[in-house]
């Protein structure tokens, strides 16, 4: 069924375009990476990104780009769909198991789909329908068991890509790893990052005489926190050096789910997280290298991202976001803000850089129209190449949802994006407040009473996009009382 869906939703697409004259493609996403985690976006960052900067100088920096979500599995299947989570009902990172409801709190978890369906066209079958080798290294993470893997959903090749939302077999990110969807196992040792670089070079000089996707989803910086001794020890010097060592003033405390309190980190400090950065850096910049060697470089998108905000909360809250508030799991800004980089070469200029926001749907639409394919059916991203040339995007606001609680101890709620401003709304109780991102990026100002009437109707439209998206919300417990939800679902 779903080829023959792939097949209808493809036919009329564009054709115009040669093997030669279509752009190669190469994603990187990173797990769980911060907006302050690489130094092109932090002049103060601990971590050294020294080929994610470099690369961030020939493409265009992004300072205001998102996940759709706080958590992953939502994130990447907004990445290779162009659909807001809500919009498939995916609202939710997905379990080990399926049919697992999630962690309650004060209130029971909305309904989620728990896999990306396989009726869904993904970005990968877009491209091969163009004619593209498609490939796939990392973390998945996009349903369970065998009929929900990379493979069902358009690549060619999978190296790695199963259920597991980290590397939890093996010897997790050294070799043996024990991977099921790695067949041949790594030297003993082998770093994991390194791997999948190796994976993903191998796969660019294999890729002769036609157009490749290639998508490294990278399981770093996702615990378990562990790193090459090396460069843990690189870091400890480096933090011993500038007065920069773990002590108690690198938290504070932030208000969190059902009242409880969490401490969130507020410092860069942890010397084991610095070694996983920069040995995914070191893994993009062997790769880079690769695309170079191979004469590819000039004729291949490049795309940098993360799924969702840096760890600062829980789980040994690794890194700090500051001075964006929370982390992964919350719906501040440093849940969902995110590093972005495209380079498109002979469409970006070099060095650019834009504050205009924008989003993990807008991937799926700017990447698969840059292959010729015509977008069908609809979809919630938009095509970012006029903002690539110069130019500036046709949208007026960018939502999120997430009726969950985090394991990271972020409150279920909503949010809209318009302009400077964004709302967020929670949906325990149906409280709101309104912040100026311009003036206030770590989110501490709340503008609600000060301006009603824009409060209002942010929200007013807020709500009418969960309306149009059939959003699903909190249940009551048994025995319980009832949560909040929106007015129009009490009619």
């Amino acid at each position: 069924m779903k080829v023959l869906t792939s097949i209808l939703l493809s036919f009329g697409a564009a054709l115009s375009l040669t093997a030669a004259e279509k752009p190669n493609v190469l994603v990187f996403l990173v797990d769980d990476l911060g907006y302050m985690d690489i130094g092109i976006n932090n002049p103060n960052c601990f971590y050294e990104t020294p080929n994610i900067d470099t690369l961030a100088k020939e493409s265009m920096l992004f300072t205001e780009g998102y996940a759709t979500c706080p958590v992953c599995s939502p994130s990447r299947v907004s990445m290779l769909t162009g659909k807001y989570p809500t919009t498939i009902g995916t609202t939710h990172f997905f379990p080990v198991r399926k049919g697992s409801p999630g962690r309650s709190g004060k209130f029971a978890p909305a309904p989620f789909v728990s896999e990306l369906p396989l009726e869904e066209t993904t970005l990968a079958e877009a491209l091969k329908h163009q004619g593209y080798r498609t490939f796939f290294a990392g973390k998945w993470h996009l349903g369970y068991g065998e009929n929900f893997r990379p493979q069902n959903q358009g690549f060619d090749i999978n190296i790695g890509g199963h259920d597991r939302g980290g590397p939890y077999t093996g010897k997790k990110y050294f070799a043996p790893f024990n991977n099921p969807e790695m067949k041949e196992e790594s030297p003993d040792g082998e770093h994991l990052p390194a791997r999948l670089a190796r994976e993903t070079s191998k796969f660019i000089k294999e890729s002769k005489d036609q157009p490749f996707f290639a998508y490294l989803s990278f399981y770093s910086v996702h615990t378990p926190l562990m790193g090459r001794k090396d460069l843990i020890q690189k870091y400890k010097e480096k933090a011993k050096k500038i007065g920069h060592e773990k002590a108690k003033e690198d938290f504070e405390t932030i208000d969190s789910a059902s009242g409880k309190t969490n401490k969130i980190r507020v410092k860069q400090t942890h010397t084991t997280y610095a070694a996983m950065v920069e040995a995914m850096d070191i893994a993009i910049g062997s790769v880079i290298d690769t695309l170079k060697a191979e004469e590819k470089w000039d004729n291949t998108i490049i795309v940098f991202t993360s799924d969702n905000g840096g760890l600062s909360t829980s789980e040994g809250s690794p890194t700090s976001n500051k001075p964006l508030n929370g982390g992964k799991g919350w719906m501040y800004e440093g849940g969902i803000r995110e590093p972005w980089i495209i380079r498109y070469p002979n469409v970006t200029k070099p060095g650019s850089v834009t504050a205009t926001p924008i989003s993990g749907i807008d991937l799926y639409p700017t990447i698969a129209t840059a292959a010729g394919y015509t977008i069908e059916p609809e979809i919630d991203g938009v095509n970012l190449r006029p903002l690539l040339e110069g130019g500036e995007l046709d949208r007026d606001a960018i939502y999120w949802h997430y009726p969950h609680y985090s394991n990271q101890g972020g409150i279920p709620g909503g949010a809209i994006r318009e302009g400077d401003y964004k709302l967020l709304e929670n949906y325990e109780d149906g409280t709101f407040k309104l912040f100026n991102l311009k003036k206030d990026i770590g989110e501490l100002n709340d503008l609600s009473k000060q301006t009603p009437e824009k409060a209002a109707a942010m929200r007013a439209k807020l709500h009418a996009w969960y309306q149009a998206k059939d959003a699903k919300f909190l249940q009551p417990k048994k025995n319980g009382k009832t949560p909040w939800k929106p007015s129009y679902m009490m009619k």
